[in-house]
């Protein structure tokens, strides 16, 4: 492994890989530390408490700014999701596809935000489907591991990326535990009339005020 450490880089150099490369499985735990924080400020916000989310939006623009224009090694998020998966072998991914991502939540979430919740104190339709993007994006990424800023790489600069998460970049067939066919898309269909019947028949009776466990006990002696 190159021992080179640069204060201001992206990516790292890992020994067997031609571009500089960044651990996804940190990349995922810290997605999924920010939707959840995201999401509590949002349902916050939703309550009319705006102020959660003024501080998430000021603390994930520091963050972005310190990953793509100084080196993910020191962004704060990324050290505490590195800290988490400490134990697990590291899963390289292309770094380059990555900057891109990171660069469209610069722009797009954080910086629109900034500007429209904290510097002119507003909210609004605009910023409320920023928000929804922004989840969006987090939860494909910690619950799927799949970067949607990642496809604008391609678009932006015309060619494939390399080192996919789950090498998705890479033509192949797929595995036998990967395949579905149409018994598998029919239970689906299933489980989804299933949803829908319970939603008519048991909708009366969970839209019933619960009680307080205790004192329903001590009401029925």
């Amino acid at each position: 492994m190159n021992k080179e450490n640069k204060i201001i880089q992206f990516g790292e150099h890992v020994e067997g890989y031609s571009i500089p490369v960044l651990n996804e499985r940190e990349i995922r735990a810290t997605a999924g530390i920010l939707f959840l924080f995201a999401y509590i400020a949002i349902q916050m916000a939703v309550g009319g408490n705006f102020v959660p989310i003024k501080y998430f939006i000021i603390i994930f623009l520091t963050d972005f700014l310190i990953r793509v224009f100084i080196n993910p090694k020191y962004s704060p998020t990324l050290i505490i999701g590195r800290w988490i998966v400490r134990r697990q072998t590291p899963e390289y991914v292309g770094a380059a596809q990555k900057r891109v991502a990171w660069i469209i939540g610069i722009g797009l979430a954080a910086v629109v935000m900034f500007i429209l919740m904290i510097i002119l104190n507003t909210f609004s339709v605009i910023t409320g489907l920023i928000c929804m993007i922004c989840l969006l994006f987090l939860f494909f990424e910690s619950a799927f591991g799949i970067c949607l800023g990642c496809l604008a790489y391609k678009w932006y600069y015309g060619k494939k990326a390399q080192y996919c998460p789950g090498e998705v970049c890479d033509v192949k067939s797929r595995h036998e535990i990967q395949k579905t066919s149409w018994k598998h898309f029919f239970i689906v269909l299933a489980f989804i009339a299933f949803i829908v019947a319970a939603v008519f028949l048991l909708n009366d009776i969970f839209s019933a005020e619960p009680q307080e466990l205790f004192e329903m006990i001590k009401n029925s002696k």
